[in-house]
């Protein structure tokens, strides 16, 4: 099995009537190295000014970005071509990070190369910590700038300090 670690961008609260507007990830294993980056240009008309903000881009600047099919079949590649066995999804906040990828893979391309299910790092945490308010972000090294392949590399040296320094049993491939 292989942990894959995603953080999305998006202009909005939910995929379809809102879009998302670039995510990375980065394949969890020591070096951290082998990652993807993916832009794509708006579904819908809707958006959400604050929220696009968060992603660094204008309205603008996020039309001229990739067919999101395109994208999705190029992630979808990437997944194969880096992970060994199943490959795992896992995020900071898979509630949302999740529900983006998801819903992109099955629209565009239907079909999920994680499958249907997930995991949250922060749940890890606490129940490593055996405690449901554990605080874990301060053990990022990369700086959380809201570039998404920052922040999934950030996450993942999070995972591999719960492996290292905690002893969480885990398979990384």
């Amino acid at each position: 099995m292989s942990y894959i670690m995603v953080d999305i961008e998006s202009d909005g609260p939910i995929p379809g009537d809102f879009s998302m507007i670039c995510f990375g990830a980065v394949l969890v294993d020591e070096g951290l190295e082998t990652t993807f980056y993916g832009k794509l240009k708006p579904i819908s008309e809707k958006f959400n000014p604050d929220a696009l903000a968060v992603s660094g881009f204008s309205r603008e600047e996020t039309m001229e970005f990739d067919d999101p099919k395109e994208v999705m079949l190029k992630f979808e590649e990437w997944i194969k071509e880096n992970s060994k066995g199943r490959p795992i999804f896992i995020s900071d906040n898979n509630g949302f990070d999740w529900m983006f990828i998801c819903w992109y893979f099955h629209h565009f391309i239907e079909r999920n190369p994680f499958g249907y299910s997930s995991r949250r790092l922060a749940d890890l945490y606490c129940g490593l910590e055996k405690d449901t308010f554990a605080q874990w972000k301060h053990l990022r090294k990369t700086e959380h700038t809201h570039h998404p392949v920052d922040d999934a590399k950030g996450n993942a040296e999070v995972l591999l300090y719960m492996k290292k320094e905690l002893g969480l049993k885990i398979g990384l491939k």
